[in-house]
């Protein structure tokens, strides 16, 4: 065993004989030290024979390990196997023991696989939780009866009959243990299964090369050899699978297995296509018309019989003549599946017969990992690599996989990702989502494909393994530089090797650099880079990123663009090393050189518009242990956090950041962050209420007079912006729009990017919804819109008010195409009230463009983000104008006084839409006179204001009330008004939509 630490996943088998006590009792000492050592033995055997390294024997009990010194993708089935085999061979002594009157045996066997570290040079194999609990799963088992955990549950599934036992108390552990009684393994079965029944996805290329060269043996009456070669997963088994399929009908089809370890499994693949081929009877009677058809025979019946194994050569002679003799009656191809497994012998044997056949239509297919080209270089025939799916393969692969349970479209992306086109992780995660309900987000690596990576890595010589390894801590793409750098000094000239080895490997491959004279390499799958990550040691891991770190800041100098790569490794060395035991010095100086770096990047992600990615930085940023007291870099980091929060929906969450950040600022003495934070805060809750409306007007004039007073242009900025705001709920839009551009003002006299752009924000729904004629405000949006190509979100936005105003020219497809673009620039941010808030403008658009239906779609999009919001009273308020022009008055009638009951006092536009709404439904139902004292008093208030359309809608709902009220020259006379502010706007879709009566 290395003394290198290591940290692996591995199976433990615990055994222990039950009632050994009472065992005593009853016998002799010396016998019973004769029972124990034929036991041990008897135990000892089916482990090392199944690949187990036995770690102890203590009394009566036995541990085992199977996974180390070196991992094996079917270790769990290994460890299975052995416990089965180990009560056969207790049930073969307990035959003995009554023979000479002496007591039966009884075992109990545990099973768990998990996480342990291992090779540390202390006194056990391996320590971990994973060893207590496979302890407590043979502490629970009965009498002669096996029980495993969860995790080797899922490794063995497909090829052991279970039961399951449920729960089982294991003491010392704060929860009860899942476990699962085994009754037996499948004979030939994986496993884990693989789906072969998926429709057939891209390969059509490979599929045509197997086509020809069956063609090519037929017509030359020759062998071919060909080996399929791919990584686990990749899709050689699907892929011949398909030929089959086709090739049945006019072709002979025999097929085996190699074994990756076993008893005389030098010609199990061999013994598995003589039962295929029908057994000796069958085999007698295939090659009775050969002349030498009896010694073919003979000489193949000693290798079924077990007698005594004959020189290769006749061996050898003996199946190539039954090939050639099968495949006279019709073409023969002949499957070896995992090849990369087989003994030299065999593979001298598929070698002979490719090259020896004659006069007879044979395809020797074989598949392989790369592996067996480290094995035999020259290996011949045709060589056919499987690349990994293509994104849109993979897209179809998983449409296939997922008909029974659809995943969202988030869940999809990751798995998309993470598989990078291998089909077996596709369907491997997809598997565990099903089966576990696991949160995308944290969906890591399934347990089958890590024990399929980890043993392919465990086969790697140890400098390789190790160069992988620091690799992995740099991330899934990498430099040669940094390599060197967290290697070790007498390792250094043999890096570039080690990384040609690794790309001839295919666990690494070139890649282009972002650094200049430095060779870049990427991890040919990121599983392969998760998987080698898992395997350093949590110190170890902690030190190599502290290290890369630090290779960083010399590589890069004075370079922002890496600081989050920079913050990100801190970050983990610090979280590490918190992970290990209590912080000291040292974790709190990572801590230290971590957040300002994230931080730092965190704002830069929200100048950008980037506000989950900012969110997400600012959070981790915050979230580490500092040293000493808040400071005011502390509390501007809490306050940007709380406008993220608020940016991407997490409203509670923001408001109650800002309030902490005010408090603490008072503590501190901080004014300047105090009235920053009192700012976002009374701006957060500026909207809910008349009074709370009143506090942010009130907040803000107050500000301006601080912030004046400290000459502070920033908060200036954010004062003015707030008080424009507090004008727009209140629909004062002039006013709004001359405190936007004070705010912009203050803004650009500090460089404030994103204060520019919440100012500008606020200008642009001014210019919409305000007094400036269509055609006056266009041209300012337009001009706007070329000079925000450096501010996603902010460009977004301008789209959104030029959307609106296109259509109120009835340009609706010029509308809907800026509406589109900037949708699309919101889900790219994750920025969902945005979304919901752009349906307030395309639901609108629909109606102008004479489409309820197409209205009430979009308007229902926006219903669920903006539930329990200010802008709910508004949506729903649209909604029931669009049900009611599609005649469904119940419905628009509920969602009317949904509207009602949600429209906050103080918010002018959710107050005049909302009383229209339910008029409208008040008249419909012949309710006049309550419908006209909505409607009159929606009037007054949308009077107050100078928001122009919002007025003529208004009188628009009067004059809908009036009619039914037959009232016509009232109703006339308001529709003409309604006109009147329409032209004032420029508004000429409203206008086209008032009834051709007010004309008169």
């Amino acid at each position: 065993m290395s003394s290198v630490a290591a940290r692996k996943t591995v199976s433990i088998l615990f055994c222990d004989l039950a009632d050994s006590t009472s065992l005593g009792e009853r016998l002799d000492p010396e016998s019973l030290r004769g029972v124990m050592a034929t036991w041990y033995e008897a135990m000892r055997e089916p482990l090392e024979r199944h690949g187990g390294t036995v770690e102890k024997f203590i009394g009566d009990a036995v541990m085992a390990v199977f996974g180390v010194p070196r991992a094996h993708e079917d270790d769990a089935f290994r460890a299975v196997r052995a416990a089965l085999e180990m009560r056969d061979a207790v049930a073969a002594m307990n035959a003995a023991l009554a023979a000479q009157g002496r007591p039966p045996l009884h075992i109990r066997i545990g099973v768990n696989t998990g996480e342990v570290v291992t090779g540390d040079g202390q006194a056990t194999l391996v320590t971990g939780d994973a060893v207590n609990t496979a302890k407590r799963l043979e502490q629970a088992a009965g009498p002669d009866e096996i029980l495993i955990g969860a995790a080797t549950r899922r490794l063995v599934a497909n090829a052991a009959r279970l039961e399951a036992v449920g729960e089982v108390e294991a003491k010392g552990k704060r929860a009860p243990v899942e476990a699962w009684r085994v009754i037996a393994t499948i004979e030939g079965a994986a496993p884990f299964a693989r789906r072969l029944d998926t429709p057939f996805v891209g390969r059509e290329g490979e599929l045509a090369t197997l086509r020809n060269e069956l063609a090519a043996a037929e017509r030359e009456r020759s062998c071919r050899l060909v080996t399929v070669l791919g990584v686990a997963g990749i899709g050689k088994s699907r892929l011949v699978s398909e030929l089959t399929d086709e090739i049945r009908p006019r072709v002979t089809v025999l097929s085996a297995r190699c074994l990756a370890y076993g008893d005389g499994i030098t010609y199990w693949p061999l013994l598995e296509l003589l039962q295929r081929a029908g057994g000796d009877e069958a085999i007698a009677a295939a090659v009775s018309g050969e002349p030498d058809g009896e010694l073919i025979r003979a000489r193949l019946a000693a290798l079924t019989s077990g007698a005594p194994a004959a020189p290769p050569e006749e061996t050898f002679w003996a199946v190539r003549r039954l090939l050639e003799t099968l495949a006279r009656e019709r073409p023969l191809v002949v499957i070896v599946e995992d090849l990369h497994w087989a003994e030299p012998t065999l593979l001298d044997l598929a070698e002979y017969v490719a090259g020896w056949s004659r006069d007879a239509p044979i395809v020797l297919l074989c598949l392989a990992r790369p592996e067996l080209l480290e094995e035999r270089p020259r290996w011949p025939g045709t060589h056919l690599p499987l690349e990994p799916l293509t994104g849109e393969e993979s897209e179809a692969l998983l449409d296939e996989l997922v008909t029974d349970r659809p995943l969202p479209a988030e869940a999809r992306a990751r798995i998309a990702d993470a598989a990078e086109g291998n089909p077996l992780y596709v369907e491997q995660m997809v598997a565990l989502l099903a089966e576990d309900e696991v949160v995308p987000e944290r969906l890591a690596v399934p347990p089958t494909i890590q024990a399929v990576l980890a043993a392919r890595l465990d086969r790697l010589e140890p400098i390789e393994r190790a160069m992988l390894e620091r690799a992995a801590v740099v991330g899934k793409e990498f430099w040669r530089g940094a390599v060197v750098d967290l290697s070790e000094p007498d390792e250094h000239g043999h890096v570039g090797t080690t990384m040609l080895q690794l790309v001839r490997k295919e666990l690494v491959e070139p890649a282009p650099s972002s650094l200049q004279g430095e060779d870049g390499f990427r991890f040919r799958h990121v599983l392969i880079r998760d998987t080698a990550y898992a395997g350093i040691p949590k110190a170890r891991r902690a030190e190599l990123h502290e290290r890369f770190a630090g290779w960083v800041e010399r590589a890069t100098p004075g370079s922002i663009e890496y600081d989050e790569i920079l913050g990100y490794h801190y970050e983990q060395a610090c979280l590490l090393r918190g992970e290990l035991g209590p912080a000291d010095e040292r974790t709190a100086r990572l801590a230290g050189s971590a957040r300002p770096l994230l931080g730092a990047a965190g704002r830069r992600a929200y100048a950008r518009g980037d506000a989950p990615a900012a969110a997400n930085l600012l959070g981790r940023a915050l979230a580490l242990e500092r040293m000493g007291e808040l400071d005011a870099e502390e509390l501007e980091l809490r306050r940007e956090l709380a406008h993220v929060l608020w940016e991407t929906g997490d409203a509670e969450r923001a408001l109650r950041t800002a309030d902490a950040v005010a408090e603490e600022a008072v503590r501190l003495g901080e004014r300047r962050q105090e009235w920053y934070a009192r700012l976002d805060a009374a701006g957060m809750r500026g909207f809910g209420s008349a009074d709370a409306l009143a506090e942010l007007l009130d907040t803000a004039d107050r500000a301006v007079d601080v912030f004046t007073e400290l000459d502070d242009d920033l908060g200036l900025a954010q004062a003015w912006r707030r008080l424009a705001m507090g004008h727009r709920v209140r629909c004062s839009y002039a006013a709004a729009q001359a405190a936007a551009e004070r705010a912009l003002q203050h803004a650009r006299a500090t460089d404030d990017v994103q204060g520019a752009a919440r100012a500008t924000d606020v200008l642009c729904t001014t210019l919409l919804w305000g007094p400036a004629h269509v055609d006056v405000a266009l041209p300012r949006l337009e001009r706007m819109r070329v000079g925000e190509d450096g501010n996603a979100t902010l460009r977004a936005n301008v789209l959104v008010a030029l959307g609106g105003l296109r259509a109120m020219r009835r340009e609706f497809d010029e509308a809907r195409a800026l509406c589109v673009e900037a949708e699309q620039v919101y889900a790219e941010f994750g920025l969902r009230m945005s979304i919901a808030g752009l349906t307030q403008i395309t639901g609108p658009l629909e109606l102008a463009a004479g489409d309820p239906a197409a209205a009430e779609a979009e308007l229902r999009r926006g219903l669920e983000p903006l539930h329990g919001t200010l802008g709910e009273g508004l949506q729903l308020s649209l909604l029931s104008v669009a049900l009611l022009e599609q005649g469904k008055v119940d419905d628009a009638a509920a969602a009317a006084e949904g509207a009602r009951a949600s429209a906050s006092p103080g918010d002018v536009l959710s107050e005049v839409a909302s009383r229209g709404a339910l008029a409208r439904v008040e008249a419909c139902r012949g309710r006049v006179e309550s419908g006209l004292d909505l409607v009159r008093a929606a009037v007054e208030l949308a009077g107050r204001t100078d928001a122009l359309t919002m007025h003529g809608d208004a009188l628009l709902d009067l004059a809908f009330v009036l009619d039914a009220a037959g009232a016509d020259a009232e109703a006339d006379a308001a529709r003409r008004e309604a006109i009147a502010l329409y032209d004032a706007k420029g508004n000429l879709a409203a206008v086209a939509r008032v009834p051709a009566r007010a004309a008169g």
